[in-house]
């Protein structure tokens, strides 16, 4: 299986990678967050640009970023505009989504950026293809806010992010019971074992789902995310205590 190096990060290899959002309003609350980073645990930045009130002003974006980056020195920085349909904050057209991710993806201020998978098959292949053309990666994603599709919706869903051609695919479903965190688990070990050739991102949200956020080194997962301050979704840990069990979990294994 391929790895995914961002700056000096491997994702793929070894314990799962933490990831934490930032999910500041505004410019100086995004860069105070960021600025308290080196005192935690954190592999890779998503930085939830729908939270941003001025995120629809791209030049204001691109200035933000610029400085998030001073910031956060060599730790890479994920891109990531949440749509509301599924589950973030704004609501977006398709051309003004694609226009905002590839000018920050050209920028050279992020190292990578969140495409969700069902944005259009066409416009998704053609910003995965450009955000590479800039050399940077891409995390195809989709999130079921409502419900665990089947097992084997799970592993199409992630199956064709990966033809698309995107870097990471990435799945987050919620559960209405402890058999949907079954479900998520087992497509996630006949994705990685059957069907991936590069790392997968896989979780079940909310309280009952917290334990798919731990245990991505043994069914297959390679980033999991963790909450700094605010959490960016339901079931996001304490960043500190996940990294312990991660930890544990690693040794053990």
């Amino acid at each position: 299986m391929k790895t995914v190096q961002v700056r000096n990060i491997t994702i793929g290899e070894g314990r799962p990678k933490i990831c934490v959002p930032i999910v500041g309003q505004t410019k100086e609350d995004i860069l105070l967050e960021a600025g308290t980073f080196a005192r935690i645990p954190v592999d890779v930045v998503e930085w939830r640009v729908d939270w941003f009130e001025n995120v629809f002003d791209t030049e204001k974006v691109l200035d933000v970023a610029k400085d998030l980056q001073t910031v956060l020195k060599d730790t890479p920085i994920l891109f990531t505009f949440r749509t509301a349909k599924e589950g973030g904050e704004k609501a977006i057209s398709n051309e003004d989504y694609k226009a905002l991710n590839m000018a920050v993806a050209k920028s050279g201020y992020v190292d990578l950026v969140d495409v969700e998978a069902f944005t259009g098959e066409e416009i998704v292949k053609s910003m995965i293809e450009e955000a590479h053309s800039y050399g940077v990666k891409v995390i195809a994603s989709n999130h079921d806010f409502d419900a665990t599709p089947a097992k084997d919706e799970i592993v199409r869903r992630l199956r064709m992010m990966q033809d698309y051609g995107a870097d990471i695919p990435k799945m987050a479903v919620m559960p209405q019971s402890k058999q949907d965190v079954l479900t998520l688990l087992s497509a996630t070990l006949e994705m990685s074992e059957q069907f991936a050739d590069r790392p997968i991102i896989t979780m079940s949200m909310a309280g009952t789902g917290v334990v798919s956020r731990l245990t991505g080194e043994t069914f297959g997962s390679a980033l999991t995310f963790g909450a700094a301050t605010k959490a960016s979704a339901p079931g996001q840990i304490n960043v500190n205590e996940l990294e312990q069990v991660l930890d544990i979990i690693h040794k053990s294994l």
